[in-house]
Parts: C-alpha cells; structure tokens; sequence
C-alpha cells in the first residue's frame, strides 16, 4: 500500500506553497502591464480625437499629435484665417507657402501681389511665366532687347558671354569689324584661336611674316619640329655649320643614343678625342 502511495505522489508532484505564490505574482504583474497599456493607448485616441482643442477650418493632423489647417486657410496665431489670393494669381490648394501663385505671365511683388511680365521688342516670355529672353539676333542691354549689328563675314555665335558674332575662316576682328587674313605664299590657314592664324607647308619655315624653303644638306632629313633650323643629321653624322659631317669613331668607341655624337665602351672614359682604358 505504500509503494503505490508513493507512486501515486511521484506521478502528481509535490505541491509546493512557494512556487505557486511566485505564479499568482507574475499572472498579477502580466495582467496589470496589459491594462495599464490598454488604459494609455485608449486616453491617447481620446486626447488626440478630442474637437474641443481644434479651432474653426482645421482638422486633427493624419499623423501625430494637434492640428493643422484646412485647404485654403493658414494658421495665424491659435486660429485659421482664410488665404487672400491676389489679382492674378491661383490657389495651390498646399498647406506650405503662400498658398498661392501667380498666373503665367506675371510676377510675384512682396509676397502680396502679381504684376505682368513686361517683354521687350526683340523678346519672348520664358517657359517660367516669369522671365524673358532675347530672341536670336539681339542682344539685352538692360530692360531691353537691341538688334546685333552683325558686320561683313561674321556669325552669331549664340554665346551669352563675351562677343555676340565672330568672324568666317579667312578673317580676322579688328574693331567692329572683319578684316581678310593675308596668308604668304607657301602657308595656309590654321584652326588656332589665338596667336598665328597661319603656318607654313610642310617644307617651308616662318621668317619674317613669310615662309621660307628650308634647305636639308646631304646626308641629312627634314625636321618638322618648331624649334632648330628645320633639318637633322642622318645617323652617323653630325651638324657642321650648314652640314652633316661623317663621323669618325676612334677604337673602343661607339654611336651614343642620338646617333649624332660618340661615346667610350664601358670601362673606357673619354680623353681629347680617344677612348682610354681605365686602370
């Protein structure tokens, strides 16, 4: 009989006095915390639908706590007073702003007015509604479109900046006007911007405002670089006056990187005109 009583007590536990106090105590906190959040979600939706705060032309804000006015009024102070949409001008139905804008064609003055966009002769009303432009062929001075007074062999140039016309190829500016480039025999125009509007052919150098034949000696090739005297020595040769003389390697010696002078082997240094062996 007691063995079956004592797996009977295995089966059901041991009651334990303590353990269920402390699972009274934790239901009670659980259920006191959900209340407690239930009660302070539901006096927020009370305290933020409550009309008796809100004034006259405004609603309670989508988002967040207060208020803000309604479309077409704008808050001034604790009230919503209606927006006075000036003569030519619309209402943009926003809650930023002004409220309003003006007409295309005019242009607001004070943040209290629209007045009309005044366009010159020679003008046109910018895609804004509030600027203007010189048509193609005037210029602005000031409040006013003038006509570009275009000279002989010149281009607009449709630049907002500097010049308003250019000359054609084969002319220069001098003045207000566009005077022809005289090109020397032997050279033709250039695409530069500045300096000389000129160069020479291949074969001829710029002297004294004219281009002239550059003479290559024998054993010698023209040079098209901008500096010397248009012509190098061919490869084993060096420049002598107007010539290109043979050079003669003395022993132990060898043509240098250029082709045009001579240097020692190694182990040997230059002497006068001869290579010597270093001790």
């Amino acid at each position: 009989m007691n063995h079956e009583n004592n797996i009977l007590s295995d089966e059901i536990g041991t009651y334990d006095p303590f353990l269920e106090g402390l699972r009274s105590l934790a239901k009670q906190v659980v259920c006191g915390f959900l209340l407690g959040m239930a009660l302070l979600l539901f006096g927020a939706n009370i305290a933020h639908s409550n009309p008796t705060d809100i004034p006259k032309n405004a609603s309670a804000k989508s988002y967040g706590d207060g208020w803000e006015c309604d479309l077409g009024y704008r808050i001034a102070g604790e009230i919503c007073v209606a927006i006075t949409v000036p003569e030519n001008a619309y209402a943009t139905n926003r809650r930023y702003g002004l409220g309003w804008e003006c007409l295309h064609g005019f242009l607001r003055v004070e943040r209290a007015s629209c007045v009309p966009v005044i366009v010159p002769e020679g003008g046109y009303l910018g895609p804004s509604g509030s600027r203007w432009f010189c048509h193609r062929g005037f210029q602005k001075i000031g409040n006013t479109c003038e006509k570009i007074k275009l000279p002989p062999h010149a281009y607009l140039t449709n630049s907002g900046v500097g010049a308003p016309w250019k000359c054609d190829r084969g002319f220069e500016e001098i003045g207000d006007a566009c005077v022809a480039i005289s090109v020397p025999d032997n050279a033709f125009l250039n695409n530069s911007g500045y300096g000389q509007p000129w160069s020479c052919h291949r074969g001829f150098f710029e002297e004294n405002g004219a281009c002239t034949k550059v003479f290559v000696p024998e054993n010698a090739y023209f040079d098209e670089a901008t500096y010397g005297n248009g012509w190098k020595c061919e490869r084993g040769f060096s420049e002598t006056g107007n010539k290109c003389i043979a050079i003669e390697l003395p022993p132990n010696a060898h043509l240098d990187r250029s082709g045009n002078q001579w240097e020692c082997n190694k182990n040997f240094y230059r002497s006068k005109s001869q290579c010597v062996l270093r001790n």
